[in-house]
């Protein structure tokens, strides 16, 4: 059993990492917009800042409805970063208790 979770464990926690640096990319990605470090008429600065949104609003947009409004600062990329702390902690702990 260990054979096949083990590594499967593995992939679930490199597609968490990505998906967190996913989520980082697009913080630094709107900062730089809106400080206007880049232009999103760039092609590819906007395909980049298409590509987090897309892939981050279905996870963020729920949180970003519960937490309440404090002004132009969203915290959801942060709670949900932390969220995926703590699960990334929880498959490390079940990883080490197959071996």
């Amino acid at each position: 059993m260990s054979v096949i979770l083990g590594p499967l464990l593995q992939v679930v926690l490199i597609a968490i990492e990505l998906y967190m640096w996913v989520i980082i990319v697009g913080i630094v990605l709107s900062w730089l917009v809106v400080f206007n470090v880049v232009n999103t008429s760039n092609k590819f600065v906007y395909m980049v800042g298409d590509f987090c949104h897309r892939a981050t609003e279905p996870v963020l947009g729920p949180i970003r409805r519960i937490l309440p409004n404090l002004g132009g600062l969203d915290i959801s990329p942060l709670i949900f970063i932390l969220g995926l702390m703590f699960v990334k902690g929880v498959i490390v702990e079940l990883y080490r208790g197959l071996g």
